[in-house]
């Protein structure tokens, strides 16, 4: 499980211009962003799944525990989380055990970790590839390619099995 940003300003990337001439692309100034929190999960028969939600402000403590009571709900089944130990994940987990969460294990990444994380392939994925040098005109057109670009990935099994073994997991 991970967190990210995107914002109105575009993630540039290397693109394409004719000879001589320097590509340019018109940004908004404004700096609004959305927030994402997404995981990968893994069923008992090796079926990888994806669940993401989009926030309009950063993820806190409360939207860390909703997220994941809404993916025991959904899933059904107890749930073993790797997450790092960004200080929201480790209020939320101490929260989510206050209140007798028996259906929760966590597994703490060590710390400044993130290429053993599969989650931030996908943000890779995600902002360098499918997001590269897009430029939304309103934070709606960027909800809309955020959802597009994050929720594609669950669809695609190869795309979800190269998450974990960019991390080095093997499944």
């Amino acid at each position: 499980m991970d967190e990210t940003g995107f914002l109105l300003q575009p993630l540039n990337r290397r693109t394409w211009a004719p000879r001589g001439r320097r590509p340019q692309q018109r940004a908004w100034q404004r700096h609004d962003r959305l927030s994402v929190i997404a995981s990968l999960h893994v069923s008992p028969r090796r079926h990888l799944g994806h669940c993401f939600r989009i926030h309009s402000h950063n993820v806190r403590t409360a939207e860390v525990v909703k997220y994941l009571r809404d993916l025991h709900r959904q899933l059904g089944r107890k749930l073993i989380v790797v997450m790092d130990r960004l200080p929201a994940h480790r209020s939320a987990v101490r929260r989510l055990q206050n209140a007798g969460a028996t259906w929760l294990a966590v597994e703490w990444l060590p710390g400044y970790a993130p290429e053993l994380n599969p989650v931030e392939a996908h943000w890779s994925c995600s902002k360098y590839s499918r997001l590269a040098n897009y430029v939304p005109n309103h934070i709606d057109d960027l909800y809309d390619a955020v959802t597009e670009a994050v929720g594609d990935a669950a669809l695609d099994q190869a795309l979800l099995r190269s998450f974990f073994q960019s991390a080095r997991l093997r499944l």
